[in-house]
């Protein structure tokens, strides 16, 4: 039976390829850091990094590594159990705790990624007497896990107001009403107007959930996220996310909520209920991130000095940058092949980025997604640019050669 499936698979495989949307898996034989060493997929040798969700740094952070590794001689490798059975240590409770005051959210729990939250948020909460409506460039987690739930689903336009008003109108006869939409959208780097959305949801009687990944560490004057960024925190219902990008890049996600929506999960979130516990020490290192960010803003300024300057010298150099102040600065480039094209020649002058296009971006709209850290320097930003600058240039010197034969 392989044999027949084997060939379509493959047929399927080669139209990803000529299409220019195959996405190969560089080897990095480094920690995760602005530099890193590339020891496969055709370039080896080190280079900058400007790639990863390591917003703040703190990936390879000394302090967040001797947590680390205090956490593994005192809590242990793993829990082999789920939460409810024999999984659940201090460390977990502690750190849902602090992320509840973090977050200024009455209550938290802890998932093995944020996919899972988002997973395991929507049947628990809503079924087919219910609605859900959903900005229509929220995340695939947020998406699949609609999916898994009986509730009505009406989408909005991004960030799109108006719309947002007539889903809410046409849904008022549902019992409960959920509203839903990342706080940063990660292909765009576009902020939710989260204020707007919290008064249409006040005023429709509707509750309000933020997938807060791509903002936690960064946005907001402590950091809080795009809750904080707006003055919201205490009328958004429920915040997910992620420790897997500025807290730390490890792995893990989280659901902050009010208590009883929290104690509800608890009961019967299915990826909850089905999963491993998170790893103890990476528990115990997020505390630690949490400490490093509540207690020092130099991060965030760096981070937000290296994102100016990114954007402005590539808007000088005539670059076509989605708007914004996030550190996720897209370039946009339009087509597939050549977006993986110009990634190819950027990492053969030593700037390791990602060309994306669809079906992860709209056909039509592929870009060079760039991401800033606070672990960048100055020097590293501008060699950047000038990177950029120079592939521009051997890119089209090659399609112009292409045309000509």
């Amino acid at each position: 039976m392989f044999d027949n499936v084997r060939d379509d698979l493959a047929a399927t495989l080669t139209e990803i390829r000529e299409a220019g949307l195959f996405k190969p898996e560089r080897v990095i034989g480094s920690p995760q850091n602005a530099t890193v060493t590339v020891t496969g997929g055709g370039q080896a040798g080190e280079v900058l990094n400007f790639c990863a969700n390591n917003y703040l740094g703190l990936a390879d952070h000394p302090e967040v590594l001797a947590s680390a590794k205090e956490a593994l001689d005192r809590w242990g490798y793993g829990m082999a159990s789920v939460r409810f059975i024999c999984g659940t240590q201090d460390v977990h409770k502690q750190l849902e705790e602090r992320l509840s005051g973090f977050l200024g959210q009455e209550d938290t729990i802890l998932y093995s990624s944020c996919f899972d939250a988002n997973g395991g948020v929507f049947e628990t909460l809503l079924d087919d007497r219910d609605a859900v409506i959903s900005d229509a460039l929220n995340h695939a987690s947020i998406i699949d896990g609609i999916r898994l739930c009986k509730a009505r689903r009406y989408r909005y336009a991004n960030r799109d107001l108006a719309d947002l008003e007539k889903q809410l109108q046409d849904s008022q006869d549902a019992r409960r009403r959920l509203i839903v939409t990342d706080g940063v959208f990660s292909m765009d780097g576009y902020i939710a107007p989260l204020r707007e959305i919290c008064d249409l949801a006040e005023r429709y009687d509707a509750m309000v959930m933020v997938d807060d990944s791509h903002a936690v560490g960064f946005i907001g004057e402590g950091g809080r996220g795009t809750p904080e960024l707006h003055g919201v925190m205490d009328r958004v219902d429920i915040i997910t996310g992620t420790l897997g990008k500025a807290l730390g890049g490890a792995s893990g996600g989280y659901v902050a909520a009010r208590a009883e929506i929290v104690a509800l999960l608890r009961q019967r979130s299915r990826p909850y209920l089905f999963s491993n516990s998170l790893a103890p020490v990476i528990a115990a290192a997020s505390l630690t991130v949490l400490d490093l960010i509540e207690h020092s803003g130099d991060l965030r300024d760096r981070l937000a000095a290296n994102t100016a300057l990114f954007r402005a010298r590539m808007t000088a150099a005539g670059f076509d940058i989605l708007p914004g102040s996030h550190p996720i600065a897209p370039v946009m480039v339009g087509d597939a092949a050549q977006a993986g094209r110009l990634a190819e020649l950027l990492l053969a002058r030593g700037v390791y980025v990602i060309g994306f296009s669809f079906p992860v971006v709209p056909h039509g709209q592929a870009r060079i997604r760039v991401q800033l850290s606070a672990a960048h320097s100055t020097e590293d930003v501008e060699r950047a640019v000038e990177a950029f600058v120079s592939a521009r240039a051997e890119l089209a010197a090659e399609l112009a050669a292409q045309v000509g034969a």
